[in-house]
């Protein structure tokens, strides 16, 4: 049966899934959880809402910066048979920032965010040649399983890192453990490095075009190029994936906003301590481990469509809960639904476009699959930081989140999926 198919999986699989289990280490601790809270708290300092604007900003430039390459190196990586090389150089690039973060304290505002939009900025570009390796080991039937069990996969790194973490975390953010919280960066890097070799080990690079031998690095280069303005000129020939791309785009602002601002608003608007933001987030990543296998299921199932349709109605509530919620309690629970979400629509999302791209084209349309998501992720967390900056309240500022999910789920409803569309 195929949800057995976890026994039956080959080397290659097992890597490609522990590089999630690796790098989701970066998005919970830095992005997610704690250097948001200590970017916000203790860098940035004060009593307003400037932290939250500055955070926002963060995400916005490191966004667009990864929306300008990320076609290009995908392009590259194509034409040079290099994507094992581009996902292990950006993750080195990645664990390397988050290391340094470690050396962050009160009032570096300007090194703390240059560092933080460098590694961020390679944590992306890795994930888009992390992705394009999915429908290079996947059969089509098995896309979302595979994917499914990915991002389940990623899940679990997250509660062990939080776990390893949370002795270093127990003093929450007061002066005398301060130290404490940078090691858990430290801690972070360390984690990220190890679970990557896998990936280093086993992942192999595949040459589905006869002209996609090795070429030197700048050859290479203006190959790719070339080959991305082709593939910018051809998307409007590929339909599904063109029309999908518009409605990730606007729904990936409102995951990409929960990312950045979850435990900020956590711990700004609900009062939550370091020690309760761990238990949160842990319930919070078990929930998503639950969601991306369950919904990996349901996909295969049901089709892309309906499945992503399921996930976008769902966050729709969860953004409704987290405005009304006035007790700890209560949003415990809405982030046990946000868990279920998030975990599922990205990996619904990875794998339905996996399923429309053209093979030969992996990288340069997950490229644009990168481009999409990354140019919507900059505007969401800006949108945020601005109305929380402006107004002084962060339940506003949720709110505005919520018209990203409600245009995403209208706009994937014109989404033809490969087996009721033509061209």
């Amino acid at each position: 049966m195929r949800r057995w198919l976890i026994f039956r999986l080959s080397a290659e699989q097992w890597a490609w899934m522990l590089y999630d289990f690796a790098n989701t280490s970066f998005s919970v601790i830095i992005v997610t959880f704690v250097y948001a809270v200590y970017f916000r708290q203790i860098v940035v300092g004060g009593a307003t809402n400037f932290g939250d604007l500055l955070w926002g900003v963060n995400g916005a430039i490191s966004m667009l910066l990864v929306a300008c390459l990320a076609p290009l190196l995908g392009a590259w990586s194509d034409a040079a048979a290099a994507r094992k090389r581009g996902l292990l150089a950006f993750s080195a690039l990645c664990i390397a920032g988050t290391a340094l973060l470690a050396r962050i304290g009160p009032g570096m505002v300007f090194a703390g965010m240059v560092l933080f939009i460098s590694a961020n900025i390679a944590f992306e570009m890795g994930s888009v040649f992390y992705n394009a390796f999915l429908p290079q080991i996947a059969p089509p039937h098995l896309l979302h399983t595979l994917s499914g069990y990915g991002w389940a996969l990623g899940y679990a790194g997250a509660v062990g890192v939080i776990l390893l973490a949370r002795p270093l975390l127990a003093g929450g953010l007061a002066p005398e453990n301060l130290a404490n919280v940078r090691l858990s960066f430290f801690l972070t890097a360390l984690f990220f490095a190890l679970f990557t070799l896998p990936a280093a080990l086993w992942l192999r690079e595949r040459r589905e075009r006869v002209d996609a031998n090795p070429l030197p690095l700048f050859r290479a280069f203006k190959v790719g190029y070339r080959r991305w303005r082709q593939t910018l000129r051809e998307v409007r020939r590929h339909r599904r994936a063109a029309r999908f791309l518009v409605a990730y785009c606007c729904y990936n602002e409102g995951i990409t906003t929960v990312i950045y601002f979850s435990s900020i608003y956590a711990s700004h608007t609900l009062g939550m301590s370091m020690d309760q933001l761990i238990l949160f987030y842990l319930s919070v990543q078990t929930s998503g481990i639950v969601g991306a296998i369950l919904f990996g299921w349901v996909g295969d199932w049901l089709g892309s469509k309906r499945t992503l349709t399921l996930t976008l109605v769902l966050w729709v509530v969860v953004i409704l809960g987290a405005f009304a919620a006035r007790s700890r309690a209560l949003f415990s629970v809405v982030g046990l639904l946000a868990g279920l979400a998030i975990g599922s629509s990205q990996s619904t999302s990875r794998a339905m476009m996996a399923s429309l791209l053209p093979a030969p084209q992996g990288a340069e349309f997950f490229g644009f699959y990168g481009v999409s998501g990354r140019l919507s992720a900059a505007v969401g967390p800006l949108v945020f930081g601005l109305v929380s900056s402006w107004t002084g309240s962060q339940r506003l500022a949720i709110l505005s989140v919520l018209a990203f999910f409600v245009a995403g789920l209208i706009l994937v409803q014109g989404v033809p999926e490969r087996d009721d569309a033509p061209g």
